[in-house]
């Protein structure tokens, strides 16, 4: 949630959403990890020819008020990228996606700021969503101290 971190990581998340051609309407996902993630990306996306909308989906709908499992920007019937920020076994993303899924939303794929390779990805691909992660747990692990 720094500003270096949010700089860096809303134009580089952009281009692999651009490299995938994703042309989506919205992108987010399950409350915490993806939001500031999801905040950056759609700032760096406000000058492009296609702004992005940023929501949340909340881990449980709120008993008062509205009681959305997403809130934000959000449309039935967008074309929807779930950000994720670490995939481990898939089950944010995948919670993620069936809540857009079920508000009318279109998932085009996943985008994780890191894939930790402990087989969340082949969950997603294996509920038939597309995953792209700008670093994975092996190009991160020898930059580690004692590595």
């Amino acid at each position: 949630m720094s500003p270096d971190g949010l700089a860096l990581i809303g134009p580089l998340a952009l281009a692999e959403i651009d490299a995938a051609r994703w042309i989506a309407d919205s992108i987010g996902g399950l409350t915490l990890g993806a939001d500031p993630i999801s905040y950056a990306i759609s700032y760096a996306s406000a000058t492009t020819a296609r702004p992005l909308r940023a929501f949340t989906v909340r881990k449980e709908a709120k008993a008062h008020g509205t009681g959305k499992l997403i809130e934000g920007p959000f449309r039935a019937g967008d074309r929807v990228v779930v950000i994720e920020d670490v995939i481990t076994t898939g089950g944010s993303a995948l919670k993620a996606a069936a809540a857009v899924s079920a508000a009318g939303g279109k998932v085009l794929g996943v985008l994780a700021l890191v894939d930790r390779e402990e087989g969340g990805r082949e969950s997603i691909v294996q509920a038939g969503y597309d995953v792209r992660a700008l670093a994975r747990a092996r190009d991160i692990l020898p930059l580690l101290p004692g590595n």
